[in-house]
């Protein structure tokens, strides 16, 4: 981008000796990595960003998961399931239900820029990171929704505003409080997921969701033919929206580097 290219003119001493040692650190015959520009730009979606009242926040996004999982619990087809695909189903779909909770509940929240380390910081953590011997990766069979620290792994702007982007449409269609359950049983009722046993009994539901939700709009909506196919246009909304940057941005800040997984396990096997 165009500060990037600005970025280059400089030719002050320091500069040029900084850049001779990122490029040193770098590993031999390896010229920068596709998208490094965009990381090392600073403007644009890929600044970091952290939440400007985490306590606020992360309170009212903790309430929604824990009526969301109860909104799962109270599904009666659901609770007929196998509790192993019981978990499968929550484990693939609670991002999706909790941002659809949060616009639900007109949950609003503003984030802030997070300081960027700078170049010589970069150049002396990297050599630190040569030094260190290589960390060993997780226990085999354990699940992968655990959450990392440090700045590069707080979510992007862009990330974000892919969230508010989401809530503000919901919010731009009034969604009531039948279509948002019908919109959650569709999500929630996922049959393509790797492993599922019951394929054929979620897809049903899935189907069941949809056309209840088709049902719901022609009676109320009559007026607005274009409703469902709106609607629909929401749950493909939900697609762009990453579970790790949601875990991330709104239970990391309160609860530490908690396993997601293990969590929702065990709200899952509670009576909430």
């Amino acid at each position: 981008c165009r500060c990037c290219a600005d970025g280059r003119r400089h030719s002050s001493i320091l500069y040029n000796i900084l850049r001779s040692e990122e490029r040193a650190v770098s590993p031999a015959g390896q010229g920068p990595r596709r998208g490094q520009a965009s990381r090392d730009c600073p403007c644009g979606s890929r600044r970091r960003v952290a939440l400007r009242s985490p306590q606020v926040t992360c309170k009212a996004a903790s309430a929604v998961l824990v009526k969301t999982l109860r909104f799962v619990q109270n599904v009666p087809c659901f609770q007929e399931l196998p509790l192993e695909e019981q978990l499968l189903l929550v484990r693939s779909c609670w991002a999706p239900l909790l941002v659809l909770g949060l616009a639900q509940d007109q949950v609003h929240f503003e984030t802030v820029e997070s300081a960027e380390p700078s170049m010589l910081q970069r150049i002396l953590t990297t050599r630190r990171q040569g030094e260190q011997p290589t960390p060993r990766g997780p226990a085999p069979g354990r699940p992968h929704h655990s959450l990392g620290g440090g700045p590069a792994h707080l979510p992007s702007a862009g990330e974000i505003q892919a969230i508010k982007g989401f809530l503000a449409k919901c919010w731009s269609l009034a969604i009531s409080t039948k279509e948002y359950a019908y919109l959650k049983g569709t999500v929630l009722f996922n049959p393509d997921l790797p492993g599922l046993q019951c394929t054929q009994y979620i897809e049903g539901l899935q189907r069941e969701a949809q056309q209840a939700l088709n049902e719901h709009v022609r009676l109320i909506h009559r007026g607005d033919a274009a409703r469902f196919a709106k609607l629909n246009v929401v749950l493909s909304l939900l697609r762009s929206i990453n579970a790790n940057v949601i875990a991330e941005l709104f239970f990391r800040p309160i609860i530490g580097a908690v396993n997601m997984d293990d969590m929702l396990l065990e709200m899952l096997c509670a009576k909430l």
